[in-house]
């Protein structure tokens, strides 16, 4: 009997490459777009590799760097850790990292200064209203002033006026009354609060996507832990076959050692697994913000669901939060560009105060003024044109941003369409071949047992229903998280995470 052979599974999507890119850089979370990957990853036979990479070894400088400084692979733990274990689902790991990621929350506070520069250009509209009061002690020289009486007159004034006093209190008021330059830019500012708004939103669909990930890589590694001791009971029981069959003369001596050997193997296997498995809820864990203290484990059985009939891609396409938000960020441009070409226009401001002044309070005369000022530029030595340049790269900047960034969004949707579609055959492949693998051991045992073949081949055997059972984990995990990337790529992930997954059988 010939033993099933797998090939290594490999992630059949792109969208995983989004982690690799926030490891890689920083991610801009105020009217910016996220940057995607288009390079896939392969799994190895016997272990996956995680989606995201504490690379606490690494020896590049930079990659050090950018993980530091990367907020979306951070959190700030809340709570305090308890004895009992929680049990998490997918739901209540995505509810947690939208409250405490960091790089969410770092993303609502730059939509939160937007807001703050716009109510700023807001006020420079508006008219500013101010009590002011004054009191005065001069004394004036006369010969500095060029103060004196004709020569003719035979008197002379002092040198000085002597000391005097006088205050004032007023209420001033000043306002402009046509400046399109400053209406503009409340305008451009207005639309950079849009921006960023959407920003934060792209920011939650950022956090959902790397929360899934992260989680279904601790479901696909708990099953890996599951078949790993399974296995290891198989290979005991084996171990004890041969030895009695040793002992009894049937089989040689060489059939214990190889069974010895497949043994702690087996036992080696079971301890990385373990291994991987804690450090893939660390990692969860600074995603989502639990103390790292705190034991839990995933709450459902996230088995195979088949993908729903998908969307339209043009159906998807508005509900890309940074589609909208470059999108508003070219409307912020525009403005910002009839802002610099409205500094050549006149302008007109208006200034008023009205109160009382005199030598003391008790003796006040009425005091105004009203003042109207309009004002042109005739000469700004160039400042004007430099600003107008400026601004006119902006906008081409934008737009061709935004127009990247809509194709991007087309091809992400599209992409990541096929990549389900191609993971989900990869799904029911495994399983069919897991099927086989499990047959070929069973027949393989008992032609051992009948003295018909040799233990190479209940090795080689027992060998191909491991490789089976970790192809079978590699593709269920690859096909999880391409509908999360499929999520991602829609657009309100959040919403399309139930749709995608379906209920879960909850285990308490």
């Amino acid at each position: 009997m010939q033993s099933v052979e797998t090939k290594p599974a490999k992630i059949p999507f792109r969208l995983l490459a989004l982690l690799v890119a926030i490891l890689a850089s920083s991610v801009a979370v105020s009217g910016q777009a996220i940057p995607d990957g288009g390079a896939s990853a392969a799994f190895g036979s016997i272990s996956t590799p995680r989606p995201i990479d504490p690379a606490a070894g690494t020896t590049n400088p930079s990659a050090r760097a950018t993980q530091k400084l990367n907020p979306y692979l951070g959190s700030t733990p809340r709570g305090v850790a308890t004895k009992e274990t929680l049990h998490l689902s997918l739901e209540d790991a995505i509810t947690r990292g939208l409250q405490f990621n960091l790089g969410l929350i770092d993303s609502q506070q730059a939509s939160a200064d937007a807001r703050a520069q716009r109510e700023h250009a807001l006020s420079d509209l508006l008219p500013q209203i101010a009590a002011r009061g004054e009191q005065t002690y001069q004394q004036l020289s006369l010969k500095a002033l060029n103060i004196a009486l004709p020569p003719q007159s035979g008197l002379h004034l002092p040198p000085t006026s002597g000391q005097f006093g006088y205050s004032e209190a007023r209420i001033t008021a000043q306002s402009p009354l046509l400046n399109i330059a400053l209406l503009d830019r409340y305008r451009q500012q207005k639309a950079l609060e849009t921006a960023s708004a959407f920003g934060a939103k792209d920011s939650r669909d950022v956090v959902v996507f790397a929360v899934g990930a992260a989680y279904f890589q601790v479901v696909a590694s708990q099953a890996r832990v599951e078949t790993e001791r399974a296995a290891l009971v198989s290979t005991r029981e084996l171990d004890t076959q041969v030895a009695d069959q040793y002992k009894a003369e049937v089989s040689p001596e060489i059939d214990t050692l190889r069974a010895d050997v497949e043994l702690h193997t087996t036992e080696q296997r079971l301890t990385d697994a373990i291994n991987d498995l804690e450090k893939d809820k660390l990692t969860l864990d600074r995603i989502t913000g639990i103390p790292l203290e705190q034991a839990w484990t995933p709450a459902g059985t996230y088995g195979f669901v088949a993908l729903p009939d998908a969307s339209e891609p043009s159906q998807a396409k508005s509900a890309r939060f940074d589609v909208a938000s470059a999108k508003a960020s070219v409307t912020a441009a525009q403005f910002h560009l009839r802002a610099a070409r409205a500094e050549r226009l006149p302008e007109i401001s208006f200034n008023a105060s009205y109160g009382g002044g005199g030598v003391n309070p008790v003796n006040y005369n009425q005091v105004d003024e009203v003042r109207g000022t309009i004002s042109v530029p005739l000469f700004t030595g160039g400042r004007i044109r430099s600003d107008i340049h400026a601004a006119e790269s902006d906008l081409v900047q934008r737009r061709a941003e935004l127009a990247d960034l809509e194709g991007r969004a087309a091809y992400d949707v599209r992409t990541a369409e096929l990549d389900v579609r191609a993971s989900e055959s990869g799904v029911r492949v495994a399983a069919e071949n897991q099927a086989l693998a499990q047959r070929a051991l069973a027949q393989s045992q008992d032609r051992y047992k009948n003295g018909v073949t040799n233990y190479l081949e209940v090795l080689e055997a027992q060998e191909a229903v491991v490789a089976a059972d970790e192809n079978y984990i590699a593709s269920l995990f690859s096909f999880n998280v391409a509908k999360i990337s499929l999520a991602r790529a829609l657009g309100s992930a959040e919403s399309r995470v139930p749709e995608l997954f379906g209920s879960t059988q909850q285990v308490h």
